[in-house]
């Protein structure tokens, strides 16, 4: 597998049939012009400069009780006036018709993990500043911010962008650490931009590259940098939600994908008869991966990290929540199951949760990984010497880049295996359950499904998000 970013890829029959499909635009995206040549647009786009816009309300937070803060926190960029973009046959009064676009240098870079229709974004992007003036130039941040640091980049032409158009991953510019946070990133972010002479700097990843991006774009406007940054939310999670995003890119690809898997287990699961199945959802924190593949695969049970961290379930009420189940199955004959686990899940148990914080703690103190549980206090060394020794090492990790834990490496799946088989073992052997041994397998679905070739939702989404 050769690791250059942006060279092209040999691509099967399939992904060649995909790269031929063209997203579609909304009316109101479709702008109109004097119709020269259509540049091998398609999907109800023709190539023009004109755009209709009509300015709104001042722009406000989810939660109202929030606005002051958020207003003293971003005085420059918070209440911006909404764009709503009209379609050419609009008749709007007050609607401001631009139709001169002078040249301008854009750069983008993918921040944050893969997510399926990253590379539609970039492509969405390219076609967005050519249409308008063929002069204006994309370049893309190789190796993401460190590329951003580095002044690395890319300019991104039809040619690149040939065998990426509807493909999964972030292979086409490649992505390292995600975050632009400390002084020191923030103003090698702001030299790049200067050096480069940047109109625009687009940032591709979920909630923690957007929130880095608007803080990045209140700097720039304190320091009266001409780079506008936008931010676009490209995240498997589905966790960057508010009345004007109702989705992210990448949600419905990874939920279909994994939903089949677990529909295949599902199948397996009733084909043996012996089995209970512990699947761990890739989504960080929230649960929506794990709610929507349990709606589209209809497993056995699904436990809810926010539903558990609501009712403070612990451990051991989570354990005996699956036990029974186990047991009422077992009473009509059935010994098989699927059981869909969120990643999350460890952080939404309190006693777990309050253990991380503990661990991190002296991390953050600079304490060596392997004195850590020494300098514990005695209720989490008491829970911690509970826990199996895998589970031990895995909480034990150093903490992500946004300084939570990591949870794609935590095996709270494995974890809640072992507690359901002794807790189901003590039960046969005080002849409270009278079925078969409780048998378990266990799996973690997420690395599967990030480079997946991206659904034609999320092809869609992609394209129009970047225009």
């Amino acid at each position: 597998m050769d690791s250059d970013f942006g060279v092209p890829r040999e691509l099967s029959e399939l992904q060649k049939k995909r790269a031929q499909y063209h997203p579609e635009l909304p009316p109101c995206l479709q702008v109109s012009s004097s119709p020269s040549s259509n540049d091998g647009v398609g999907g109800g786009e023709s190539l023009g400069i004109t755009v209709r816009v009509e300015f709104g309300d001042s722009t406000t937070c989810a939660d109202p009780s929030s606005t002051n803060v958020i207003g003293r926190a971003f005085p420059h960029t918070f209440g911006q006036p909404l764009a709503h973009f009209l379609r050419a046959t609009a008749k709007v009064p007050d609607a401001q018709i631009i139709t001169e676009h002078p040249p301008m240098r854009v750069g983008v870079l993918f921040c944050g993990r893969q997510s399926p229709g990253g590379h539609n974004v970039v492509w969405g992007l390219y076609k967005a500043i050519k249409i308008r003036n063929p002069d204006s130039v994309l370049l893309g941040f190789v190796d993401g911010t460190e590329g951003l640091f580095t002044q690395k980049t890319r300019e991104i032409t039809d040619e690149v962008l040939a065998t990426y158009k509807n493909q999964g991953g972030y292979d086409l510019l490649g992505r390292t650490v995600d975050q632009i946070r400390t002084t020191e990133q923030v103003n090698a972010a702001m030299t790049a931009c200067n050096d480069l002479k940047l109109d625009g700097l687009v940032i591709i990843g979920g909630v923690t590259s957007n929130s880095d991006a608007a803080q990045l774009a209140e700097t720039f406007a304190e320091a009266k940098c001409p780079t506008k940054v936008v931010g676009v939310p490209v995240t498997l999670n589905g966790d960057l939600k508010n009345q004007f995003v109702e989705t992210n890119v990448g949600f419905d690809t990874v939920c279909r994908v994994n939903s089949q898997l677990i529909s295949n287990v599902c199948i397996d699961a009733q084909s043996a008869g012996k089995y209970y199945y512990f699947i761990r959802l890739m989504g960080r924190k929230v649960s929506h991966v794990a709610l929507e593949c349990a709606l589209q695969s209809h497993p056995n049970m699904l436990i809810l990290g926010e539903e558990v961290a609501l009712s403070k379930l612990t451990i051991f009420d989570i354990t005996k929540q699956i036990c029974d189940a186990i047991q009422a199955r077992a009473e009509k004959e059935r010994y098989h199951g699927v059981v869909l686990i969120p990643e999350g899940l460890v952080e939404s148990i309190p006693e777990l949760y309050a253990l991380l914080q503990e661990i991190h703690g002296l991390h953050n103190q600079g304490i060596l990984t392997d004195k850590i549980s020494s300098r514990l206090s005695p209720w989490a060394s008491a829970l911690f010497e509970f826990l199996p020794p895998f589970i031990r090492k895995q909480l034990l990790l150093h903490p992500e880049s946004d300084d939570s834990a990591q949870l794609s490496q935590i095996e709270t799946e494995k974890l809640l295996a072992q507690l359901v088989e002794k807790e189901m073992n003590r039960r046969m052997e005080e002849g409270i359950y009278k079925g078969k041994k409780f048998n378990a397998i266990c799996h973690f679905f997420g690395y599967q499904a990030r480079g997946s070739v991206p659904s034609k939702f999320d092809c869609d989404y992609a394209y129009v998000c970047a225009r």
